[in-house]
């Protein structure tokens, strides 16, 4: 999974013309260590139809206050630099759950007019 570190290289990764999952994360969240033994089958299953990113939310405040980013982990889709759908609550998120929301977004993007 690529570990995007500035908000050009978000900006840069979203704006693709594929369904780009931002993993939004920090390192003292224990629902994020949760999801580490399992997200990078999650991303294999999902190689070539959707890019996975992670992004600490401690080390890019100002990018997480603009999107709205308050409960971790949080998952946002996006296609073209365009939001496509969110999965964001208090509660643990698993396996089943992200992929349900990866297929979602899947299903969203495909559902858009082609460029």
């Amino acid at each position: 999974m690529q570990i995007v570190k500035t908000e050009e290289a978000f900006r840069q990764q979203i704006a693709q013309d594929i369904v780009t999952i931002a993993i939004f994360k920090t390192t003292w969240c224990k629902d994020c260590h949760y999801i580490e033994p399992f997200i990078g089958d999650v991303e294999a299953a999902y190689a070539g139809r959707a890019a996975f990113i992670e992004i600490d939310r401690d080390e890019l405040p100002d990018l997480c206050s603009e999107l709205n980013i308050l409960g971790i982990p949080s998952f946002i889709a996006f296609k073209n630099g365009t939001e496509l759908v969110r999965f964001v609550n208090k509660l643990r998120k698993s396996r089943e759950e992200i992929e349900q929301f990866v297929d979602r977004a899947l299903q969203v993007a495909d559902a858009l007019p082609q460029s």
